[in-house]
């Protein structure tokens, strides 16, 4: 039976946000839209979420295990009332069915239940399968590798299958060999009536295979601890301290078992010019108070490396900010169209005059003296 304890404790259908009539189509669409919302990628931080949102859909969006589902939690909602086996509450032979009694009883019947004793005099065997650990690494790239995106390369230290057995934990020139007690499945169940129960084989510790020569290297774990450099590609416009998942690239798991994920922080250093707003990019250009004042058109850097001119209207104010479209962050993954880039015209005030530019301003100021007071005029008349 593929149903876990965990079937009793989440309501898969609230995770995704359905009522438990929806259909196949309904159940499909609401995981689509919410993996889409929470993927670590487009969403750092949201990995819990993620995960949660995939194991429901991988239950309730499978028709065979929905059906289990549903069977589980009708049972957990009203079979076990009083006597778990059909008497009443006062029925001869009822007894005090407690929680802790449920779930061992769900464990044997998932398979999942308490941990099995060793023979006597046994030594402890290896683990059963276990995925591997996630792993993460620091990245520092500079500004425009982070706008553009990349495909670079960082160094991980980490669980990886063992150098000299292969992963198998047998010593070489030899093999693991079936367990004789479980047949290779790697669980025992026993037969009680009108349950079946279940538990992991002590022979070989749940892996269905028993290792006669452990490996020297690992010690019969097949795995050991190595630095290895992991090739990643990073989106375009990534953010600084952003997480990028990169699946399956972590730890190795034992035994047959999953790789972990490796998940890389991404550091960015800053540009002397450009900073980034989202997918945009921001630009200050300075202008003479001449310029901004009767109009130019100026010349403005790209990231890429080819400027773009830019018309300045007379009167332009310091602080405007104008939009150059497609000259942000490019077209990627998780955005079908480039980004802008916003230019700031910064209108520089000269902190020294020449003689010919002191006498140009005091012409200037000489003629615009009474624009000057009926300004202030209205800021006054506005205080009053």
């Amino acid at each position: 039976m593929a149903a876990q304890r965990e079937w009793l404790e989440k309501d898969y259908y609230k995770v995704l946000g359905v009522p438990k009539t929806a259909t196949e189509k309904d159940i499909a669409r609401a995981y689509r839209k919410l993996a889409k919302q929470y993927h670590p990628d487009a969403n750092p931080g949201s990995e819990d979420r993620f995960k949660e949102i995939s194991a429901a859909y991988e239950v309730i969006g499978d028709q065979p295990k929905r059906k289990e589902y549903d069977e589980v939690r009708a049972m957990g909602e009203h079979g076990f009332a009083g006597n778990p086996f059909g008497g009443g509450a006062g029925a001869p032979g009822a007894s005090s069915f407690k929680v802790d009694d449920l779930g061992d009883l769900l464990g044997n019947i998932f398979g999942r239940g308490r941990r099995s004793r060793q023979a006597p005099g046994a030594s402890p065997g290896p683990s059963g399968p276990q995925r591997g650990t996630d792993v993460e690494a620091e990245l520092h790239l500079p500004f425009a590798d982070a706008i553009r995106g990349v495909t670079t390369t960082v160094n991980v230290t980490s669980d990886v299958a063992c150098s000299t057995c292969g992963g198998s934990g047998s010593a070489p020139g030899t093999a693991p060999t079936v367990c004789p007690v479980c047949s290779g499945r790697g669980v025992i169940n026993e037969n009680q009536g009108m349950f079946s129960f279940s538990h992991p084989c002590v022979a070989c510790g749940g892996t269905g295979m028993q290792i006669e020569v452990p490996c020297p290297n690992c010690g019969g774990k097949g795995i050991e601890k190595r630095a290895r450099q992991v090739k990643v590609r990073i989106p375009p416009g990534v953010e600084d301290r952003q997480r990028i998942r990169v699946p399956g690239r972590g730890g190795s798991g034992s035994h047959g078992a999953p790789a972990g994920d490796l998940f890389v922080v991404v550091h960015i250093a800053s540009h002397p010019f450009f900073s980034q707003k989202g997918r945009d990019l921001s630009v200050r250009v300075p202008v003479t108070f001449a310029e901004a004042a009767l109009g130019t058109t100026v010349s403005v850097p790209t990231l890429n490396g080819k400027p773009v001119t830019l018309k300045v209207p007379s009167g332009t104010r310091s602080g405007k900010v104008f939009r150059v479209p497609g000259q942000g962050v490019p077209a990627g993954p998780t955005s079908a169209k480039p980004g802008d880039m916003l230019v700031t015209f910064d209108v520089d005030v000269p902190a020294k005059l020449s003689a010919d530019e002191r006498r140009a301003v005091e012409a200037l100021a000489k003629a615009s003296a009474e624009e000057g007071n009926k300004l202030r005029e209205k800021l006054g008349a506005v205080t009053e």
